[in-house]
């Protein structure tokens, strides 16, 4: 049985950017995503499942220590969903922001990252 959008987006959040280990990372894509997928944020746009990986793994090597987690309810909207979060490290302030997904086929095959401010690291 396909992820529920809520599920779908939570698991998104924590096993593909939060997953510092690329082979996981690279299986939770495989599940999650479809291949002509597209994830827009402030860095650009990545067409495809490599592309998605090599963003995540990107934002990886440029705020190391930095952890996600869920500030709200996935807020649920036809075949679309969103999730605020924050990312940070334990002490310090954390960028926050907020994933929107559209999901076709029970994968998400777009997803449009908003940045409540834009950190001076991205």
């Amino acid at each position: 049985m396909p992820d529920t959008i809520e599920t779908l987006i939570k698991r998104n959040l924590h096993e593909v950017f939060g997953e510092r280990n690329a082979k996981k990372r690279r299986e939770a894509i495989a599940q999650l995503w479809t291949e002509d997928c597209v994830f827009i944020d402030h860095s650009g746009k990545s067409h495809g499942r490599n592309e998605l990986d090599r963003a995540v793994s990107v934002l990886h090597q440029r705020l190391p220590g930095y952890v996600f987690s869920e500030l709200r309810p996935v807020d649920l909207l036809h075949e679309s969903g969103r999730l605020a979060w924050s990312y940070g490290r334990p002490g310090h302030k954390p960028i926050t922001g907020v994933d929107v997904v559209l999901v076709r086929d029970g994968r998400i095959s777009l997803m449009l990252t908003f940045l409540d401010e834009l950190p001076a690291k991205l």
